[in-house]
């Protein structure tokens, strides 16, 4: 029997909420209450130089004038080190990680020679330095040894169905289902490589962070931006390293500028006039592509259009 639905909105602290962040909560919150479930908000602050005092509670806040109110009280990223720790030492114990001593000068060397350039917002994979030893260097960061594990996942689910959570091919390809966007696919290797569990600042890597924090709160279905889909390969592959359910993924489009750039806090994104709640919530919706409430209601008050959303919703995303 499939567990209770639980979704969740995970903001960090960088910032007050701006229309794209109001968008995916929105998304979220309606998608739970479409499923008669439960919504979870939890504060992403597992790196807390980034995260000004008090950014949480305007975040709070703000989902609050909104009318989107969490079924229980906010956890905190910076408050569950010991289930990050054990989660690390699992991997280790397991084998599917190792010490890597690289610096931000070596990993740039070692993409140069390979051809691979900076480029904003691009991943450049691993370059795989560390991966036979440190060699007595002192060890700064720890890493998920990628291939390693898709091999041995590859001969333990040999016969691995399709309908799988995801499946990984001959070449390593790795698949899964997006309840929005359908079949997805990525090459983890290509794409990121071994990639970091421990940062060499002592810091909580997102990817263990969030598939940890997803388990321990029951979350079952996980919506939020597109631009977080790339994540997901690396999230998978941690919940069956550590024996995890898999959620299901939904994600939304972006809210973008003009010139097509993500509309973000590192671009000077205003935060929502929460003042205007439903004008707020109205331009999110409309993003979503949900329908005009105007024009079922002759007055519109905030209960009745997210009513009518979770109506609507409910229409397009019934899995």
């Amino acid at each position: 029997m499939p567990a209770p639905y639980c979704g969740r909105f995970a903001p960090s602290p960088t910032g007050p909420l701006h229309a794209g962040s109001v968008a995916a909560a929105l998304a979220s919150w309606l998608d739970a209450r479409a499923h008669q479930g439960r919504w979870l908000v939890r504060i992403e602050d597992i790196d807390l130089p980034r995260c000004p005092a008090g950014t949480d509670q305007i975040i709070l806040q703000q989902l609050s004038a909104l009318g989107l109110q969490p079924d229980a009280p906010p956890v905190r990223q910076s408050q569950r080190q010991t289930g990050y720790e054990n989660a690390l030492a699992q991997l280790k114990r397991d084998g599917w990680t190792y010490p890597c001593s690289c610096t931000r000068k070596e990993l740039e060397q070692a993409w140069q020679a390979q051809g691979l350039a900076h480029t904003r917002h691009q991943e450049r994979p691993y370059p795989g330095l560390c991966r036979a030893g440190v060699h007595q260097k002192l060890e700064r960061s720890t890493r998920f040894h990628l291939e390693k594990f898709i091999e041995n996942y590859k001969k333990i689910h040999s016969n691995q169905a399709q309908k799988a959570p995801f499946f990984i091919d001959s070449t390593h390809g790795l698949h899964w289902q997006d309840r929005r966007q359908g079949p997805q696919s990525q090459h983890p290797a290509q794409v990121c490589g071994d990639f970091l569990l421990r940062r060499a600042d002592g810091l909580w890597a997102y990817q263990l962070a969030v598939v940890v924090d997803d388990a321990d709160q029951g979350i079952t279905h996980v919506v939020r931006g597109a631009d977080l889909s790339d994540n997901t390969p690396r999230q998978l592959l941690l919940q069956a390293a550590l024996g995890l359910p898999h959620p299901q993924y939904l994600h939304t489009p972006l809210v973008t500028l003009p010139n097509g750039e993500k509309l973000s806090k590192q671009h000077g994104a205003p935060a929502v006039d929460t003042q205007q709640p439903l004008a707020t919530l109205l331009a999110a919706a409309r993003f979503l592509g949900l329908p005009d409430p105007a024009n079922h209601f002759s007055q519109i008050c905030l209960s009745d259009a997210l009513h009518h959303w979770v109506q609507a919703w409910r229409s397009l995303y019934n899995q």
